[in-house]
């Protein structure tokens, strides 16, 4: 079973509706779950937020957190989160904002994504991996199956 088919059974069996808040997989971890048939029963949107400006508008990603933390930060994954979660009909929303790739810098190496994962009426979980400089695709696809497993251990 790909992790795809394990989260919609998941999700499915407890009623859950995933929202996605996505920067550096561009719609990478929505089109992932849409692969599976039927997933419209546990999948509300997804919010492309590549540009500081989009997080701000469609999330409400406050502009002092992105000045004080700046956009690769677990502070603004979890208002990222929050913020899809609020402005949609889910019950769980993922974020994810990270530096894909090619190159990084001295403070924000390539790899390094930050995840939250908000639940309705729950804490916020927020975390950072670093899956290192693998390439842009890999650094994306490490993503997207990070974030599916998020979901799925969420609704476990």
């Amino acid at each position: 079973m790909s992790l795809q088919e394990d989260l919609f059974a998941r999700a499915k069996a407890v009623g859950a509706v995933i929202a996605t808040a996505e920067s550096c997989t561009g719609g990478g971890i929505s089109a992932a779950i849409t692969d599976v048939a039927g997933s419209s029963a546990i999948f509300d949107r997804a919010f492309i937020t590549y540009s500081n400006a989009a997080k701000q508008e469609m999330l409400g990603v406050k502009k002092a957190s992105l000045e004080a933390f700046g956009a690769v930060s677990e502070q603004v994954a979890q208002e990222m989160a929050e913020g899809a979660l609020s402005r949609s009909g889910a019950t769980i929303a993922v974020s994810v904002t990270g530096i894909a790739g090619p190159g990084g810098s001295e403070f924000k190496p390539e790899g390094r994504v930050c995840f939250g994962l908000a639940k309705a009426g729950g804490t916020t979980h927020v975390e950072t991996v670093e899956f290192g400089a693998l390439g842009r695709a890999e650094v994306r696809r490490a993503t997207v199956d990070y974030a599916l497993s998020l979901l799925i251990a969420a609704l476990s």
